[in-house]
Formats: C-alpha cells, structure tokens, sequence
C-alpha cells in the first residue's frame, strides 16, 4: 500500500508511461473495433478511462481540469495528447494538494468506507482493467501491441524468438 503521496506517484508514473504507449498505438480506424454488436468500441474505452480520471479525483478531494466533451470520442491523436496532459495534471495537482496524511484518510468509496491510498490504487487499476482490453481491441484490429509488463508478440519477434505458450 502507499504509505507517501511520492509511492503513489512513483506508481502512477510508471502505468502512465505504459498507457501513454498504448495509446500512441492507437489509429482511428481502430477507435470503431467493437467488442460485440453495440458494446463499447475501443474508442470508446480509451476516451471513458481518460475523461474518468479527472471525474473520479475531484469525486474524492483532488482539484483537476476537467476533460471538455467526455461523450465525444476524439481521434486517436487526440485522445493520446489528452490522456499525457491529464497524467500531468495529475502529478502536480497530488504535488500541491495532498500530504502523506492524506492517503491515511477515510472516506466513502463506492458504498466502502476505504483510505485515500487505496481509492487511489483504485483508480490505477481501473486504467490497467481497461487499457488490457484495449489491447485486445487493438489485436483485433490489426494493430501491433507495444510491450507493458513483458515482450508482445512483436517485441518476441524482434528479439527473434518465439512467445511463449
């Protein structure tokens, strides 16, 4: 658990970096990849977790730009370019507003009574649930998939071998 607001950052820092490479990989043509017949869209998913971001921080005492126009799903360009601004902002606005002791606080979450570190573990797992569909969308799509937490198909065949079974 995160016991400094620096932890917490530390950790957001590193899934922002792996999102942010998933979403450069991002086309529009692959924006429209459904998961079935009328669910999401892989546009959809990507713009839902990047205008939730800030929705979810000031639900939970984190100042925050809101997203403009979160029930319009942007190009991938634009999409991309908004989720590395809103990561920032993120960084600074936990900087200047929260303490340590902050993360030690407990409040309603989702009908739980539940500390500030863990809300806030909460919402970096809400990203990596989503950007794992996302990467399943862009499979399907014909998109190459850029490593996370290991080698894609694509990183294997670039170190010329096989992934495993």
């Amino acid at each position: 658990m995160y016991v400094t607001v620096e932890d917490w950052l530390t950790e957001w820092e590193k899934e922002a970096v792996l999102t942010q490479k998933v979403l450069d990989g991002l086309t529009d043509p692959a924006l429209l990849q459904e998961v079935y017949p009328e669910g999401r869209t892989l546009g959809r998913i990507a713009w839902h977790f990047v205008t939730n971001i800030p929705d979810y921080l000031t639900e939970f005492g984190v100042t925050v730009n809101k997203v403009p126009h979160p029930n319009d799903v942007p190009s991938a360009n634009e999409i991309a370019k908004t989720f590395e601004a809103v990561s920032s902002d993120v960084v600074h606005a936990l900087q200047e507003q929260w303490t340590d002791d902050s993360l030690k606080q407990v409040q309603n979450a989702f009908g739980r009574r539940e500390s500030n570190a863990t809300i806030f573990l909460g919402l970096i797992k809400h990203i990596v649930h989503h950007r794992g569909q996302i990467t399943v969308l862009m499979r399907q799509a014909g998109l190459p998939i850029p490593a996370v937490y290991g080698p894609s198909k694509e990183g294997w065949a670039k170190l010329g071998a096989t992934p495993p079974l």
